[in-house]
């Protein structure tokens, strides 16, 4: 079955009558089904809509233990990029490019003081971001 797609092009695409024949088969009632799949092609046009990529960005960010580890230790303040990379017993490398992909997420913020960077949580939501993930988790 091919993906539903935004209204606009839903309606008489090829995916909309593959979706309507599979809920037909499914629901048995083709009235119901055809309401079903409006609705269905109504909410995939709010997703297309939304900023999916920005999102992804973030739980893309996220996914890594390394960087999660980063975050995790920036929740009690600002930290150099010397503690961070000691803390995890990782190059200076490797921590500078897991920085930088939070920092592209927007989850951190970076800080210079000269040869120094210094990084820290962008705001509260990304400490509420890490509780929610251990409520779903059942933690």
């Amino acid at each position: 079955m091919m993906p539903l797609k935004s209204k606009e092009t839903c309606e008489g695409s090829d995916a909309c009558k593959d979706t309507l024949d599979s809920l037909i088969r499914l629901i048995g009632d083709p009235d119901k089904a055809k309401s079903r799949v409006q609705k269905l092609c109504a909410l995939m046009k709010e997703i297309d809509e939304e900023e999916s990529s920005s999102e992804l960005d973030i739980f893309k960010a996220v996914a890594d233990p390394s960087r999660l580890r980063i975050l995790k230790l920036l929740r009690e303040g600002e930290l150099c990029v010397c503690e961070i990379m000691t803390a995890l017993s990782i190059r200076q490398s490797v921590t500078s490019h897991h920085l930088s992909v939070l920092k592209d997420a927007g989850l951190v913020k970076e800080r210079r003081d000269g040869k120094w960077s210094y990084y820290r949580l962008s705001d509260g939501a990304v400490i509420e971001l890490l509780k929610q993930a251990r409520v779903l988790k059942g933690k």
